[in-house]
C-alpha cells in the first residue's frame, strides 16, 4: 500500500474521527493524522493494526509516550490502544464532557486534556451538524 492509501484506510476505518478524542475531521480546521499507537522510535511499524486516525491535539499529547499517570492513583497505565481496546469501556459522554470509566480513561482524560473548553465547544458545534 501506498502512504495514502493507507492514510485513507486508516481515515475510514475511524469513519472520520480521532480515534482518542472521537472528534470529527470535518469541523477541524487541520487535517488529522495516521499516528503509530506503537511509536516507530519504540519498535512499532507502520501497519494498519499499529496505526490510528489521530486530531492534531491528540497526536501532539501522545508523541511517543505509550504510558501515562493515572491522576487517582499516581500509579503509570498505558495509553488507551484504539486497535485493542474498546473506546466506550473506557469513556463515556456526559453532555460535551468525556467522563473516564477506568484508570486508563481517567489518565487519557487528563493528559490529553480532553475535556478543555474548546473541545467541549467543538462538541456542541458537532451536535449542530449532526456529528456528535
Amino acid at each position: 500500500m501506498t502512504s495514502s492509501q493507507i492514510a485513507a484506510a486508516v481515515k475510514d476505518r475511524a469513519a472520520g474521527r480521532c480515534e482518542y478524542c472521537r472528534m470529527h475531521q470535518s469541523l477541524q480546521g487541520a487535517t488529522f493524522h495516521v499516528e503509530h499507537i506503537l511509536p516507530t522510535a519504540k519498535g512499532g511499524l507502520t501497519e494498519l493494526a499499529n496505526l490510528a486516525w489521530a486530531c492534531p491535539g491528540c497526536n501532539l499529547k501522545k508523541s511517543d509516550h505509550t504510558e501515562v499517570i493515572d491522576p487517582m492513583t499516581g500509579q503509570i497505565v498505558r495509553l488507551f490502544d484504539p486497535r485493542r481496546d474498546v473506546w466506550s469501556e473506557h469513556f463515556s459522554f456526559e453532555e460535551f464532557q468525556i467522563v473516564p470509566l477506568t484508570s486508563i480513561g481517567r489518565a487519557m482524560v487528563e493528559a490529553f486534556d480532553l475535556n478543555h473548553l474548546r473541545r467541549q465547544r467543538i462538541r456542541r458545534a458537532e451536535q449542530l451538524f449532526g456529528l456528535f
